[in-house]
């Protein structure tokens, strides 16, 4: 599969130093004008942000859906990226999603004694988004 026929361009490919990357597989990207980057010696942070991203994405979408072919892998996969920064709640974010401002905290005690959740399924009906009812 090349990049042009997924509708995708890459400028910088960021890998690690692991052994299995040979000249040749950098070879590869460089003949189509992407900058190889590799990470720093022994700086395990540096990649956790994108491992731990593509652990959730795992967990909670590729492994309990099956996918029919690349056109339903790359829409289910995009659905999720949106889920992922648009709802998804990030504990490190006081459970906001990435592209949305931290809501308001609840401190009216009427409000406090009667909370009405609902539930909306997410991509594939696999992920689910609780919300408060308006």
């Amino acid at each position: 599969m090349e990049l042009q026929d997924a509708d995708a361009t890459a400028k910088h490919l960021i890998r690690d130093r692991n052994s299995k990357y040979t000249r040749t597989f950098d070879a590869v990207f460089e003949a189509e004008g992407i900058e190889i980057i590799t990470t720093g010696i022994r700086i395990p942070r540096m990649n956790s942000i994108m491992e731990r991203w593509v652990q959730t994405c795992r967990h909670e979408l590729l492994d309990p859906t099956l996918t029919r072919n690349q056109a339903h892998l790359f829409h289910t996969l995009a659905e999720f990226d949106s889920f992922y920064n648009e709802h998804r709640p990030h504990q490190n974010l006081q459970n906001a999603a990435p592209r949305r401002p931290v809501p308001e905290p609840i401190i009216e005690p009427e409000r406090l004694k009667r909370l009405d959740v609902h539930r909306c399924d997410g991509p594939g009906g696999i992920p689910h988004e609780y919300a408060h009812a308006a």
